[in-house]
C-alpha cells in the first residue's frame, strides 16, 4: 500500500509541476510578450491598446492559477487545493474554447489543438483527485475539515499559552 501510496503522490507532483509550468509560461508570454504569442494564433495585437488589456487581465488569473499549481506540487498540504485548480482552470478554457467553436466557427487548428491538450490537462487532474475522495461520502468531508479545524485552533492555543 505504501508504494501506491508513493506512486500516487509522484504523479499528483509530477501533474502539478507540469500543469503549473504550463499556465506560468502561457501567462508570462501573454503578460509580456503578447504579440509574439498571439502571432502564433494568426492574432494582431500590436497596436491595439484595448486587445492587449483585455488579452492580459486573464493572464493574472492564468499565472495565479499556476504558482498555486507549483505549490501543490511542493507542498502536501496544498496538493488537493491545487489539483482542484488546475482542473478548474484548463477545463474551463478547453470548454470554452469547445463552446466558441459551436457558437462561432472554427477558427485556425491551433485553438483546436489548444482545446485538446486543455481538456486532457483538466481531466487528468480530475482524475488525480479520485484517490482522495475514495470510498468517501460528502459528510466525511465536512468531518474532516472540522476535525483538521478544531486541531488548528487547538494547537494555535496551545503555542499561546506556551508564549
Amino acid at each position: 500500500m505504501k508504494s501506491r501510496t508513493s506512486r500516487t503522490n509522484i504523479m499528483r507532483r509530477l501533474i502539478l509541476s507540469l500543469s503549473g509550468l504550463t499556465a506560468v509560461a502561457i501567462a508570462t508570454a501573454i503578460l509580456f510578450l503578447p504579440e509574439l504569442f498571439y502571432a502564433g494564433y494568426g492574432i494582431e495585437v500590436a497596436g491595439d491598446t484595448a486587445l492587449k488589456n483585455e488579452l492580459k487581465a486573464p493572464a493574472g488569473l492564468l499565472l495565479a492559477g499556476g504558482a498555486l499549481m507549483l505549490l501543490g506540487a511542493f507542498r502536501a498540504e496544498w496538493t488537493t487545493h491545487a489539483l482542484v485548480a488546475a482542473a478548474v482552470v484548463y477545463l474551463s478554457y478547453g470548454f470554452s474554447r469547445v463552446a466558441s467553436f459551436a457558437l462561432d466557427g472554427m477558427p485556425g487548428s491551433g485553438f483546436l489543438e489548444a482545446a485538446l491538450v486543455e481538456i486532457v490537462i483538466g481531466v487528468v487532474a480530475l482524475l488525480a483527485l479520485i484517490p482522495e475522495t475514495r470510498g468517501r461520502r460528502p459528510a466525511d468531508f465536512s468531518a474532516s475539515v472540522k476535525r483538521n479545524a478544531a486541531r488548528d485552533s487547538w494547537a494555535e492555543a496551545e503555542t499561546s499559552a506556551a508564549a
